[in-house]
């Protein structure tokens, strides 16, 4: 497991000082998929920096399977180190080297027997689906493909902890889409687990089944994506989580009549496939309007958002709303009549 307790950092002196980090504790547990997630200068980078010990953080304490990596120095530091991969977003890679021997890289500088690393190389190569380019060089590969030797390149020591740093930032969304599933792969396959630092919702959305969001450096909410989702906690969390067209439809109700209200609805797991439009329809004696919906995948789970306009009497409302909540429909009133307070 890895336990960051009260961890600080900070750039620069006097009046340049920057706190990039404020005070962070958080667990990540074995094997899962965890995320940070936050807007530039949230802090995010700065933290997997210093769990990579690539930044030496001002106090605090990175504990990885009980072992705090602040206070290792030497060859102790640098054993523990190739219990980590780092997965950078711009790839690094060796130009003037082959797939093969970017891969075998860190093999090579741990000094590992060549027959070793022949063996460990080929094994990457196949996981990462890029076998035929074994030899050929980063300039002759896509965005996608060099990507993938950056990821096997630090899966090559079998690291206990997998990094992923703005990972699929620089990628387009078909590319980005394959490399998410060629981690989840890999979290499956081999059990290694797995930070992933992102600005990126459907990133979280995909991969991850617990995250924290970063705010001026500190963590400002923590927990199950599906809660987060769900039921977001702070400002931020909202914007990230809210859907793009959503202040578009709420600007265009702007002229609500007084017996009309605005709504999202959040259905999860099987309540998707419930019909709850028109069970309130014909129970509670209101008309209902489809302004926005989808259907999403979230981690094992099924997510559908609705975002309706209500139109009845206030206490007909009040009911059907009422009426969702009992039957696990998330229901968030977004504008229009006093409902709230009666719910």
């Amino acid at each position: 497991m890895l336990s960051i307790r009260n961890l600080s950092k900070t750039f620069g002196n006097n009046k340049n000082r920057f706190k990039a980090l404020d005070n962070v504790s958080v667990d990540v547990l074995d094997g899962e998929i965890f995320g940070f997630v936050g807007l530039s200068g949230a802090g995010k980078t700065s933290l997997a920096r210093c769990v990579a010990t690539l930044e030496k953080a001002d106090n605090g304490e990175i504990f990885l399977d009980g072992v705090d990596l602040i206070k290792l120095k030497g060859r102790k530091l640098r054993l523990k180190r190739r219990k980590m991969g780092f997965v950078f977003q711009h790839f690094h890679l060796l130009m003037n080297s082959t797939v093969y021997d970017n891969i075998a890289f860190p093999l090579i500088i741990s000094k590992t027997p060549k027959a070793e690393i022949r063996k460990r190389v080929d094994e990457l190569l196949e996981l990462v689906g890029l076998t035929d380019k074994a030899s050929s060089y980063p300039s002759k590969l896509s965005g996608g493909q060099k990507q993938r030797v950056g990821i096997a390149r630090a899966l090559a020591n079998k690291p206990e902890l997998l990094i992923c740093d703005e990972a699929t930032s620089a990628l387009d969304p078909d590319t980005t889409k394959s490399i998410l599933q060629l981690i989840k792969k890999i979290n499956e396959q081999t059990g290694v687990t797995v930070i992933v630092i992102t600005h990126e919702m459907e990133v979280i959305k995909s991969l991850c089944t617990r995250a924290a969001i970063m705010e001026d450096g500190v963590i400002i909410e923590l927990g199950k994506v599906l809660d987060i989702i769900t039921n977001p906690q702070t400002d931020t969390a909202q914007r990230f989580f809210t859907k793009e067209h959503l202040p578009e439809i709420i600007r265009l109700t702007e002229s609500l009549a007084g017996n009309e209200v605005l709504v999202k609805a959040i259905f999860i797991g099987d309540k998707v496939h419930k019909p709850f439009i028109s069970d309130i329809i014909r129970g509670f004696d209101i008309e209902v309007s489809i302004l926005s919906g989808g259907i999403e995948p979230v981690g094992n789970a099924t997510i559908g958002d609705l975002v309706l306009k209500m139109s009845g009497y206030e206490n007909a409302i009040i009911s059907a709303i009422g009426y969702c909540k009992e039957n696990g429909v998330g229901i968030e009133v977004l504008k229009g009549g006093d409902v709230n307070g009666h719910i």
